[in-house]
């Protein structure tokens, strides 16, 4: 690390130790927006980056103080235990030395995605918490939109000067400069902006300023990525907000995806994955995602039981940091490739968890008193994990974009624990002949 990085990271780690509770997103955020993945710390041949470390920090502050999540351990929490438990098992069975596996590999990579999700989970208590800490991101975006616009202007990457960790030249595909940021690629810089949208819609009736900030912003990440992979997301991401119209419907919606996917089919000559390729403004790119998903399932005995540290022969294309491996542009097989089915269903189950949670959370908010238009925030809370997911599909998460992913399932979980602690539950040890009196506040 050098200097500059070191002080960011000490001054994080004071105040991420020492506010309120309600304030602690704040210095974690900026660790993780602000500094590259190049910043990091050697120790014994592991590398920790800045962003790592400032998890392991918010993990000695909730041990310390004893800030425990709102409701205590649910469903998605205990998925999490399981997913991590699991990888960490399954790393066993990967030959020694492997590129991106093994215990120690995999241990970096368990605490990473669980500290991103434990700590939000933590930090954000109810919809009040929540609207706070979209408040900040919509502030701390902004000088991230504007270093992008620079790029693409210069040329350069300012973080790659300040911290290093990313490419100083800017990357120039089809004569479109591809501005990536603090990120490790454009593509990830602008699908964070993109997943964000709809929380930034949401967020208009607490706060039209910060929401109105936030847009821009994010709007001007999408754009100045140059990217199709981020522009598909933000199509997502709005066609989920504009389904609030017709979430009555949602039942009927959900039903006709699988149907039409079989339809699909039925008439096209090619696997229906092979759309993303169709969708993709980037040609190869598109039918490298397509074909990925191909060669998973034709080499599905290879990796189903616990993941493989062979994938090169899936793909005509490898990778540089590895002989062994192709380009594993999917989140979802990425969990495959290290921990087989079962952690790619556990990630698949937390979203699914998720997203079921955001229709009860709404159906537990009082349609006639919603004075901060807390229904369709939660909404719009779905919406941005729609974003993720749908986007997981060619796009595997790593450096600083991974935090993103996991705080959409962290606090859509919090806020629904929020509603569940203030449901009324009958109580069936109580007299019939009070009524009243047999509504009990579950816990």
């Amino acid at each position: 690390m050098n200097i500059l990085g070191t002080l960011f990271f000490l001054i994080s780690a004071i105040a991420l130790m020492s506010v309120p509770r309600r304030w602690a997103p704040i210095p974690l955020l900026m660790g993780v927006i602000y500094i590259t993945h190049g910043q990091a710390l050697e120790l014994g041949g592991i590398k920790l980056p800045v962003f790592r470390m400032l998890l392991g920090v918010g993990l000695v502050r909730i041990i310390l103080r004893g800030e425990g999540f709102g409701g205590g351990l649910n469903r998605i929490d205990k998925l999490m235990l399981a997913l991590g438990g699991w990888l960490f098992f399954a790393s066993f069975f990967h030959e020694p030395g492997a590129a991106a596996a093994g215990p120690t590999f995999i241990t970096g990579k368990v605490a990473e995605i669980s500290l991103c999700y434990f700590l939000m989970r933590s930090f954000c208590q109810d919809m009040d918490d929540f609207a706070s800490i979209m408040g900040v991101i919509a502030i701390l975006l902004v000088p991230i939109a504007l270093e992008m616009i620079q790029e693409k202007f210069t040329e350069i990457n300012l973080f790659s000067k300040l911290f290093g960790g990313v490419r100083e030249a800017v990357v120039v595909r089809d004569d479109a400069l591809r501005a990536r940021g603090p990120f490790r690629h454009a593509i990830l810089a602008g699908t964070v902006g993109a997943a964000l949208v709809p929380i930034m819609i949401g967020l208009w009736r607490r706060n039209p300023r910060a929401a109105k900030i936030g847009l821009i912003a994010c709007i001007t990440m999408v754009a100045s990525c140059a990217s199709s992979g981020p522009v598909l997301s933000l199509g997502f991401a709005l066609l989920g907000v504009f389904l609030w119209k017709f979430r009555a419907w949602m039942r009927m919606i959900r039903w006709s995806l699988p149907i039409g996917y079989i339809v699909l089919a039925m008439v096209m000559t090619r696997p229906v994955y092979y759309i993303i390729g169709e969708l993709s403004m980037g040609g190869s790119t598109g039918w490298h995602r397509s074909k990925l998903i191909d060669s998973a399932i034709n080499y599905y005995g290879d990796w189903w039981a616990f993941g493989t540290d062979h994938t090169r022969s899936w793909m005509p294309t490898g990778v540089t940091f590895s002989e062994e491996h192709t380009d594993i542009t999917n989140y979802f097989l990425a969990y495959g490739v290290m921990g087989g089915l079962l952690a790619m269903l556990l990630l698949m189950a937390m979203a699914w968890v998720a997203f079921k949670w955001v229709g009860d959370t709404i159906d537990s908010l009082p349609e006639d008193d919603d004075e901060n238009g807390d229904r369709f925030m939660v909404w719009c809370m779905g919406s941005s994990l729609f974003a993720h997911v749908a986007t997981s599909i060619s796009v595997a998460y790593y450096d600083q974009s991974v935090f993103f992913f996991w705080f959409s399932i962290a606090t859509i979980s919090s806020v629904y624990m929020a509603r569940h602690d203030r449901v009324p539950v009958p109580d069936e040890n109580l007299p019939e002949s009070d009524p009243a009196s047999k509504m009990q506040w579950s816990n």
